[in-house]
């Protein structure tokens, strides 16, 4: 004859109150399994607004060189990456305690409604705020053929 056990709900949780303080719950091991999966750099935020001749888009990507930051258009697709480099200043006799600051390789892509005038697209960097200014391609008109 099989075993059979009552399922408890609360069950898991009896296991968290061996946890004094919150720090010691996001340091234990079966919860690095939870972040694995989740991205560890902070995407770039963006907002776009738009009247009836181009988009503007200011994306936030602070702690960059504008080097570093590379914006590519394709049709409507926008796609934005940048880079934040480490600092590497070890000084003798000291260790890093905390640090919470990313380092690595930010990426944001996104559509727009219309397709883009890559030539007429200009890009600035100050404080921070990448500001893209994307003009519409202006719409063609059908080219009728005539058949023969």
């Amino acid at each position: 004859m099989a075993n059979i056990t009552r399922f408890d709900p609360f069950g898991d949780l009896a296991r968290l109150e061996q946890f004094s303080d919150i720090e010691d719950f996001w340091r234990a091991p079966w919860t690095r399994a939870l972040w694995k999966g989740l991205p560890s750099q902070a995407p770039i935020k963006i907002d776009v607004t738009e009247d009836d001749k181009s988009y503007r888009v200011k994306a936030d990507v602070p702690g960059v060189k504008k080097e570093d930051i590379k914006v590519s258009i394709d049709g409507n697709q926008v796609s934005i990456s940048a880079e934040v480099k480490s600092e590497k200043e070890e000084k003798k006799g000291e260790s890093v305690v905390r640090s919470e600051r990313y380092y690595g390789k930010q990426y944001r892509s996104f559509s727009l409604e219309h397709d883009l005038d890559q030539a007429g697209a200009e890009a600035r960097y100050e404080n921070g705020v990448l500001q893209l200014t994307l003009p519409k391609k202006e719409k063609t008109s059908a080219k009728k053929l005539t058949v023969k």
